[in-house]
């Protein structure tokens, strides 16, 4: 765009009129100076760009959130893990709790506590295990558990250890393969539970059908290289019937299961 015309300009204008011989070219070029200014002024300001922005304001409210909303946005990412993804949080012995996690929590038959929000497909899974536990309904005998209690697991597991003749060091390596360290249990975010039986046989029940509720075989004894966990036929994490299924069909744990997801976004 070319800048409008000073008096000092215009005098210069003058000066090369009586200096030079074709002062009949700067008056053109003055009077395209002057057009190309006042189309800027009162031309067609809009960009493309504000041009897409507008449109989009004038579509319903879902339009405007997607349109408008930075995808990448760390704080756009977070209210989506929140709302679709809760039941997914990977907890193991690399990634600790959230911070800041606080499961609302309610009480299942014997006492233990787990999220509100696995607690009616915990208990439809339970009621149907009844068939292969003499027709009893397995309770749950670990839940919820808080750093406190997580912690004096860990402690005497290791000490139980240290009593066998192995060092602190060795002794918490092998606590390690049977209680979380405190902070990195999946049962600190109530989404975990052990569950008990009058006959073993219920434990091949639940690997062949928890995934229809929504729950995994968390810590089968094949994945250990990966879970970083020992077989525990008793350990059971919620995660929701559609990842459930995939990774009962795939044969995956919740480790696998997310870094294919991972993969294909």
């Amino acid at each position: 765009m070319l800048p409008v015309p000073n008096e000092g300009h215009r005098r210069r204008q003058k000066q090369r009129r009586r200096r030079f011989p074709w002062g009949s070219i700067a008056t053109v070029i003055l009077v395209v100076a002057v057009c190309v200014y006042a189309f800027t002024l009162f031309g067609d300001k809009e960009s493309p760009e504000n041009s897409q922005v507008n449109d989009t304001a004038t579509q319903g409210p879902d339009d405007v959130q997607v349109g408008l909303l930075d995808e990448s946005s760390p704080q756009n990412t977070q209210t989506a893990n929140d709302d679709t993804d809760w039941n997914l949080v990977l907890v193991n012995y690399e990634n600790a709790i959230p911070e800041n996690y606080e499961p609302k929590l309610v009480e299942v038959p014997g006492g233990e506590k787990v999220d509100e929000r696995i607690y009616d497909p915990l208990m439809e899974m339970l009621e149907a295990a009844k068939e292969g536990n003499l027709d009893q309904l397995p309770m749950v005998v670990s839940g919820y558990r808080t750093q406190k209690k997580q912690q004096q697991l860990y402690d005497d597991k290791v000490a139980g250890y240290r009593k066998e003749g192995n060092s602190q060091s060795e002794a918490e390596e092998l606590a390690k393969q049977w209680v979380s360290v405190p902070g990195y249990s999946e049962h600190q975010i109530g989404l975990a539970v052990d569950i008990n039986g009058a006959i073993y046989d219920l434990y091949f029940w639940l690997q062949e059908n928890s995934y229809k509720y929504g729950f995994i075989f968390r810590y089968p004894g094949d994945k250990n290289d990966i879970t970083g966990v020992a077989e525990e036929v008793w350990h059971y994490r919620y995660v929701g019937v559609e990842a459930a299924t995939e990774m009962y069909e795939k044969g995956l744990c919740l480790e696998e299961y997310l870094a294919e997801r991972q993969a294909e976004q």
